[in-house]
């Protein structure tokens, strides 16, 4: 029987058929690993107080908008401001659906979708003629229009007052508390992860990133360039409604002040901080933009009996802080959190040797 010396670690993981190597999760461990976190995200409410499991649902929410935007910017190379619209989209589609005509929510969350998707495909037309920053300002337009379309269409959306929306119901029982609405939400993330992580291994998937690697080229491959960059807008705007429909339906009101360009360029810092083109990183991001402001301000309350001046500095500087924290991820690791965990992963792998 040949023992395993222990201080040596695996270099790497090797596959032997095409089924193996196209399976996600091919390696037991790996299989254990995702059982593992499911079992603590499904035990999470259990065992936290609603403040945590509540600040669990904001991070939820952020995840499916930033996978979208990352479908759209990471992997297919458009680049988007206008994320915060297109949640607005969803979240007033929502409100309006079961507010204003009395739907259900399970009617309106797919409809919020849906109409996020046509409306993103319409401001996806000029990705044909425009690149870079030309096709940021495009998007930047989606984002102005629709804020002005929310004010000032009093009739339909109530202008700055907002909507109030009713809870959600499920099977007669009301989904009103946070640890109802973190199953919820835990489901439709795990099915929005799942989906993206199949999505890059299918064809479409595949011509997605030929467009961003080299558009021309992969024109010249008989790629079509119009569909699949309209395919991208519409998938994103898809995940940006669900992301706001949960968020006004978890929420309960929505109103234009919760869908600024601050909102945009918050999903965009977080698919930047957590790397782009990677669906992991899409989460590491959400997460981490999500619990920075709350990680400082606890930092600030926790200094403050001791540094007064230094605590009410910190509460100052945080918006400065999310800058600070941009610029540094941009010079020092621009593959952002995904790329610092693989780091991590692979020293260990290669270790006692350091390649």
């Amino acid at each position: 029987m040949q023992v395993r010396n222990p201080l040596v670690m695996d270099c790497g993981i090797f596959t032997a058929s095409y089924e193996d190597d196209m399976a996600i999760l091919f390696h037991p461990a790996a299989r254990l690993k995702v059982l593992f976190i499911l079992i603590v995200l499904a035990a999470f409410p259990l065992v936290a107080n609603p403040y945590y499991v509540g600040l669990a649902n904001l991070v939820g929410i952020a995840v499916i908008g930033a996978l979208g935007l990352n479908i759209l910017t990471g992997f297919t190379g458009q680049i988007s401001i206008g994320q915060g619209a297109f949640m607005a989209v969803g979240a007033y589609t929502t409100g309006i659906l079961m507010a204003k005509l009395g739907l259900s929510f399970w009617l309106a969350l797919p409809a919020a979708g849906i109409v996020a998707a046509m409306v993103g495909a319409v401001f996806g037309i000029p990705s044909l003629r425009l690149k870079g920053l030309y096709l940021a300002i495009a998007t930047l337009a989606a984002q102005v229009i629709i804020e002005f379309i929310i004010i000032h269409w009093v009739g339909l959306t109530n202008g700055p007052a907002g909507i109030v929306l009713p809870a959600p119901v499920l099977f007669g029982y009301s989904l009103e508390s946070d640890t109802a609405f973190y199953y919820l939400i835990l489901a439709l993330c795990l099915a929005a992860v799942v989906f993206a992580l199949n999505l890059f291994r299918t064809r479409p998937g595949r011509a997605l990133m030929a467009v961003r690697d080299r558009d021309l080229a992969a024109a010249v491959a008989g790629i079509n360039l119009f569909r699949y960059k309209l395919t991208a807008f519409a998938l994103a705007s898809f995940y940006a409604g669900i992301s706001g429909a949960l968020w006004g339906a978890y929420m309960r009101v929505i109103s234009p002040e919760h869908f600024t360009i601050a909102v945009s360029i918050l999903y965009l810092a977080m698919i930047i901080i957590g790397g782009l083109g990677s669906v992991m990183g899409s989460i590491y991001g959400a997460c981490f933009m999500t619990l920075l402001p709350i990680i400082l301000r606890e930092a600030a309350d926790g200094i403050s009996p001791f540094f007064p001046q230094i605590g009410n500095t910190i509460l100052a500087l945080q918006e400065a802080v999310f800058g600070l924290i941009i610029i540094i991820f941009l010079i020092f690791e621009p593959e952002g959190l995904a790329k610092l965990w693989k780091n991590v992963k692979d020293y260990f792998k290669l270790w006692p040797f350091s390649y």
